[in-house]
Protein backbone atom coordinates (compact mmCIF):
# COMPACT_ATOMS: atom_id res chain seq x y z
CA UNK A 1 0.00 0.00 0.00
CA UNK A 2 1.75 3.31 -0.81
CA UNK A 3 0.94 6.48 1.61
CA UNK A 4 -0.28 9.89 0.63
CA UNK A 5 0.81 12.48 3.04
CA UNK A 6 -1.54 15.91 2.74
CA UNK A 7 1.04 18.23 4.27
CA UNK A 8 0.22 21.74 5.49
CA UNK A 9 2.89 24.01 4.85
CA UNK A 10 2.49 27.23 6.91
CA UNK A 11 2.58 30.25 5.44
CA UNK A 12 6.12 29.45 3.67
CA UNK A 13 8.90 30.19 5.73
CA UNK A 14 10.02 27.05 6.88
CA UNK A 15 10.62 28.41 10.06
CA UNK A 16 6.70 28.47 10.15
CA UNK A 17 6.68 24.51 8.98
CA UNK A 18 6.12 22.13 12.02
CA UNK A 19 8.68 19.06 12.55
CA UNK A 20 5.80 16.39 11.34
CA UNK A 21 5.45 18.54 8.09
CA UNK A 22 9.46 17.85 7.61
CA UNK A 23 9.10 14.79 8.46
CA UNK A 24 6.82 13.62 6.37
CA UNK A 25 8.11 15.44 3.29
CA UNK A 26 11.89 13.57 4.09
CA UNK A 27 10.08 10.40 4.02
CA UNK A 28 7.81 11.11 0.80
CA UNK A 29 9.64 9.42 -2.64
CA UNK A 30 7.63 12.41 -4.05
CA UNK A 31 6.43 15.67 -3.89
CA UNK A 32 3.60 17.15 -5.23
CA UNK A 33 1.73 20.55 -5.08
CA UNK A 34 1.01 24.04 -6.84
CA UNK A 35 3.71 25.82 -8.80
CA UNK A 36 3.98 28.36 -6.24
CA UNK A 37 4.29 26.35 -2.86
CA UNK A 38 7.18 24.23 -4.70
CA UNK A 39 8.75 27.23 -5.26
CA UNK A 40 8.97 28.28 -1.73
CA UNK A 41 10.80 25.10 -0.83
CA UNK A 42 13.34 26.35 -3.17
CA UNK A 43 16.64 23.55 -3.33
CA UNK A 44 16.03 22.29 0.28
CA UNK A 45 14.87 18.26 -0.91
CA UNK A 46 17.08 18.27 -4.39
CA UNK A 47 16.83 15.01 -4.36
CA UNK A 48 13.06 14.93 -4.51
CA UNK A 49 10.90 13.93 -7.55
CA UNK A 50 8.62 16.70 -8.05
CA UNK A 51 4.93 17.53 -9.99
CA UNK A 52 3.58 20.64 -10.27
CA UNK A 53 0.65 22.42 -11.79
CA UNK A 54 -0.51 25.81 -12.60
CA UNK A 55 -3.88 27.67 -10.86
CA UNK A 56 -6.98 25.82 -11.59
CA UNK A 57 -5.30 22.40 -11.77
CA UNK A 58 -5.99 21.39 -8.71
CA UNK A 59 -7.84 18.42 -9.34
CA UNK A 60 -5.14 16.62 -11.81
CA UNK A 61 -2.38 16.79 -9.45
CA UNK A 62 -4.84 15.45 -6.84
CA UNK A 63 -5.26 12.74 -9.57
CA UNK A 64 -1.84 12.25 -10.17
CA UNK A 65 -0.96 11.87 -6.42
CA UNK A 66 -2.90 9.18 -5.84
CA UNK A 67 -2.48 7.27 -8.60
CA UNK A 68 1.29 7.97 -7.52
CA UNK A 69 0.55 6.33 -4.03
CA UNK A 70 -1.79 3.62 -5.37
CA UNK A 71 1.69 2.83 -7.56
CA UNK A 72 3.18 2.16 -3.84
CA UNK A 73 4.91 5.27 -4.03
CA UNK A 74 5.19 7.90 -0.74
CA UNK A 75 3.89 10.73 -2.09
CA UNK A 76 3.43 14.77 -0.22
CA UNK A 77 0.16 17.08 -1.69
CA UNK A 78 1.93 20.28 -0.56
CA UNK A 79 -0.37 22.74 0.98
CA UNK A 80 0.43 26.27 1.97
CA UNK A 81 -0.94 26.90 5.39
CA UNK A 82 -3.49 23.79 6.31
CA UNK A 83 -4.32 21.20 3.52
CA UNK A 84 -7.66 20.79 5.38
CA UNK A 85 -8.75 24.14 5.17
CA UNK A 86 -9.09 25.34 1.24
CA UNK A 87 -6.64 22.68 0.39
CA UNK A 88 -6.45 19.41 -1.23
CA UNK A 89 -7.42 17.30 1.35
CA UNK A 90 -11.03 17.09 0.61
CA UNK A 91 -10.44 16.43 -3.29
CA UNK A 92 -7.87 13.63 -2.40
CA UNK A 93 -9.85 11.69 0.45
CA UNK A 94 -12.95 11.76 -2.51
CA UNK A 95 -10.35 10.77 -5.12
CA UNK A 96 -8.48 7.42 -2.81
CA UNK A 97 -11.58 6.36 -1.58
CA UNK A 98 -11.58 3.00 -3.41
CA UNK A 99 -7.74 3.28 -4.32
CA UNK A 100 -5.04 1.50 -1.95
CA UNK A 101 -4.00 4.42 -0.44
CA UNK A 102 -3.13 5.25 2.57
CA UNK A 103 -4.08 9.09 3.52
CA UNK A 104 -2.93 11.08 6.49
CA UNK A 105 -2.83 14.55 7.08
CA UNK A 106 -0.25 16.63 8.65
CA UNK A 107 -1.79 19.68 10.17
CA UNK A 108 -0.02 23.31 8.79
CA UNK A 109 -0.54 26.58 10.36
CA UNK A 110 -3.27 28.86 8.10
CA UNK A 111 -3.16 32.15 7.05
CA UNK A 112 -5.84 33.27 9.35
CA UNK A 113 -3.41 32.40 12.23
CA UNK A 114 -0.49 33.57 11.14
CA UNK A 115 -1.85 36.27 9.94
CA UNK A 116 -3.84 37.50 13.29
CA UNK A 117 0.30 37.28 14.64
CA UNK A 118 1.50 39.66 12.80
CA UNK A 119 -1.80 42.30 13.03
CA UNK A 120 -1.70 41.64 16.96
CA UNK A 121 -4.47 39.62 18.39
CA UNK A 122 -7.19 40.41 16.43
CA UNK A 123 -8.86 36.86 16.58
CA UNK A 124 -9.16 35.88 20.62
CA UNK A 125 -13.01 35.68 20.31
CA UNK A 126 -15.52 34.06 18.08
CA UNK A 127 -14.90 34.48 14.50
CA UNK A 128 -15.53 33.09 11.15
CA UNK A 129 -13.23 32.17 8.08
CA UNK A 130 -14.88 33.26 4.56
CA UNK A 131 -13.16 32.90 0.82
CA UNK A 132 -14.28 35.44 -0.87
CA UNK A 133 -13.93 33.72 -4.21
CA UNK A 134 -16.86 32.66 -6.50
CA UNK A 135 -14.87 29.78 -8.43
CA UNK A 136 -16.38 27.33 -6.45
CA UNK A 137 -18.98 28.60 -3.89
CA UNK A 138 -21.58 30.75 -5.80
CA UNK A 139 -21.51 34.38 -4.77
CA UNK A 140 -25.34 34.45 -3.42
CA UNK A 141 -24.17 32.06 -0.89
CA UNK A 142 -20.79 33.83 -0.02
CA UNK A 143 -22.81 37.21 0.17
CA UNK A 144 -25.84 35.54 3.06
CA UNK A 145 -22.70 33.79 4.83
CA UNK A 146 -21.25 37.68 5.16
CA UNK A 147 -24.43 38.88 6.14
CA UNK A 148 -24.81 36.25 8.90
CA UNK A 149 -21.51 36.51 10.24
CA UNK A 150 -22.04 40.44 10.46
CA UNK A 151 -25.56 39.77 12.27
CA UNK A 152 -23.49 37.44 14.66
CA UNK A 153 -20.86 40.32 15.14
CA UNK A 154 -17.96 37.71 14.45
CA UNK A 155 -14.41 38.80 13.97
CA UNK A 156 -13.69 37.72 10.17
CA UNK A 157 -10.88 36.61 8.27
CA UNK A 158 -11.58 37.04 4.58
CA UNK A 159 -9.33 35.00 2.25
CA UNK A 160 -9.14 35.36 -1.58
CA UNK A 161 -10.54 39.15 -1.33
CA UNK A 162 -9.23 40.26 -4.93
CA UNK A 163 -7.92 38.95 -7.99
CA UNK A 164 -7.67 40.06 -11.54
CA UNK A 165 -10.69 38.89 -12.76
CA UNK A 166 -12.38 39.38 -9.78
CA UNK A 167 -11.24 42.71 -8.81
CA UNK A 168 -14.76 44.35 -6.93
CA UNK A 169 -15.15 41.24 -4.00
CA UNK A 170 -13.81 42.96 -1.42
CA UNK A 171 -15.50 46.13 -1.71
CA UNK A 172 -18.75 44.45 -2.20
CA UNK A 173 -18.17 42.16 0.70
CA UNK A 174 -17.07 45.43 2.89
CA UNK A 175 -20.51 47.48 1.59
CA UNK A 176 -22.53 44.09 2.54
CA UNK A 177 -20.38 44.79 6.29
CA UNK A 178 -20.93 48.24 6.64
CA UNK A 179 -25.13 47.67 6.75
CA UNK A 180 -24.09 46.10 9.84
CA UNK A 181 -20.88 47.76 10.97
CA UNK A 182 -19.75 51.28 12.18
CA UNK A 183 -17.19 52.74 9.32
CA UNK A 184 -14.43 52.75 11.45
CA UNK A 185 -14.68 49.31 12.43
CA UNK A 186 -11.02 48.16 12.96
CA UNK A 187 -10.06 45.94 10.46
CA UNK A 188 -6.20 44.79 8.90
CA UNK A 189 -4.24 42.68 6.14
CA UNK A 190 -1.03 41.01 5.74
CA UNK A 191 0.02 40.04 2.23
CA UNK A 192 2.61 37.50 1.88
CA UNK A 193 2.31 36.06 5.53
CA UNK A 194 5.83 34.83 6.53
CA UNK A 195 7.61 35.30 3.25
CA UNK A 196 10.09 37.86 1.22
CA UNK A 197 7.92 40.87 1.09
CA UNK A 198 5.27 40.77 4.07
CA UNK A 199 3.64 43.60 4.49
CA UNK A 200 0.87 44.30 6.68
CA UNK A 201 -1.84 47.34 7.34
CA UNK A 202 -4.36 48.40 10.35
CA UNK A 203 -7.11 50.43 8.29
CA UNK A 204 -11.25 51.05 9.07
CA UNK A 205 -13.65 48.70 7.04
CA UNK A 206 -14.55 52.17 5.26
CA UNK A 207 -10.72 52.54 3.96
CA UNK A 208 -10.64 48.46 3.43
CA UNK A 209 -13.36 48.74 0.51
CA UNK A 210 -10.09 50.92 -1.19
CA UNK A 211 -7.37 48.60 -0.20
CA UNK A 212 -4.46 47.40 -2.72
CA UNK A 213 -5.06 43.81 -1.63
CA UNK A 214 -4.45 40.58 -4.05
CA UNK A 215 -4.89 36.95 -3.85
CA UNK A 216 -1.69 36.72 -1.27
CA UNK A 217 -3.55 38.80 1.29
CA UNK A 218 -5.31 37.93 4.59
CA UNK A 219 -8.26 40.30 5.47
CA UNK A 220 -9.53 40.88 9.03
CA UNK A 221 -12.17 42.20 9.75
CA UNK A 222 -12.83 43.23 13.35
CA UNK A 223 -16.14 43.05 15.87
CA UNK A 224 -18.05 46.23 17.75
CA UNK A 225 -15.28 45.19 20.48
CA UNK A 226 -12.02 45.08 18.09
CA UNK A 227 -10.10 48.06 19.31
CA UNK A 228 -6.76 49.18 17.71
CA UNK A 229 -4.08 49.65 20.33
CA UNK A 230 -0.18 50.97 19.66
CA UNK A 231 -0.82 50.11 16.30
CA UNK A 232 -2.28 46.02 16.25
CA UNK A 233 -5.64 44.70 16.17
CA UNK A 234 -7.31 43.55 19.59
CA UNK A 235 -10.21 42.02 20.14
CA UNK A 236 -10.50 41.95 23.74
CA UNK A 237 -11.91 38.12 25.18
CA UNK A 238 -13.59 39.94 28.20
CA UNK A 239 -10.70 39.73 31.27
CA UNK A 240 -11.09 43.01 33.81
CA UNK A 241 -7.88 44.04 33.03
Amino acid sequence: MGKLFLVGMGPGNPEHMTLAAEAAILQSDVLCGYTVYLQLLGDRYPDKETYTTPMRQELERCRWAVDRAAEGKTVAMLCSGDAGIYGMAGPVLELSKDRNVEVEAVPGITAAVSGAAVLGAPLMNDFCVISLSDLLTPWETIEKRLRCAAMGDFSLVLYNPRSRKRPEHLTRACDILLEYRSPDTVCGWVRNIGREGQEAHVTTLMELRRAEVDMFTTVFVGSAATREIAGRMVTPRGYQL
